[in-house]
Formats: C-alpha cells, sequence, structure tokens
C-alpha cells in the first residue's frame, strides 16, 4: 500500500501495528517511492547479522599490492 510522507508522520503509530500485522507499505514523497516498511523478522536479524560477519571477515583479508589495508590504516597510511 503506498502511503505519502504527511500521513505516515500523523498515523506512524496506526500504520506500524498494521506493519507488525504483517502489511507492507511504500513510503511515497510527491508521488515518488522512497522507503518501504515491512514487518522485522527474527530471520532477517540473523542474515543480516551473518552478512556483517562476512564483510567483516573479507576485509582482514583484503590487500593493496601485498599489503593488508587494515595494517595501512593503522599505520594511517590510507
Amino acid at each position: 500500500m503506498d502511503v505519502g510522507t504527511y500521513e505516515v508522520k500523523n498515523k506512524l503509530s496506526a500504520i506500524l501495528d498494521r506493519v507488525e500485522k504483517g502489511e507492507n507499505f511504500t513510503i511515497t514523497r510527491r508521488g515518488k517511492a522512497v522507503a518501504r516498511l515491512v514487518p522485522a523478522t527474527e530471520r532477517d536479524r540473523k542474515q543480516a547479522i551473518k552478512a556483517m560477519n562476512s564483510i567483516i571477515a573479507r576485509s582482514k583479508s583484503v590487500t593493496l599490492g601485498g599489503l593488508k589495508i587494515k595494517d595501512l590504516v593503522s599505520e594511517g597510511r590510507v
């Protein structure tokens, strides 16, 4: 369901009650979609944590010319 920013501001509590029951909302500004409001689930949270951990693990092994980015940052070179 599309809902304007003005309506969201004035009816946020009621809209959140409906989202909690499973409804999705597309928030619009001047008729253009700017955000989606969807129910949060435990699965979403677990997926986000898994993705974050994957990014952190990869960042520790990224190199630039054979030097680890992490080490360059620590030395103030990046």
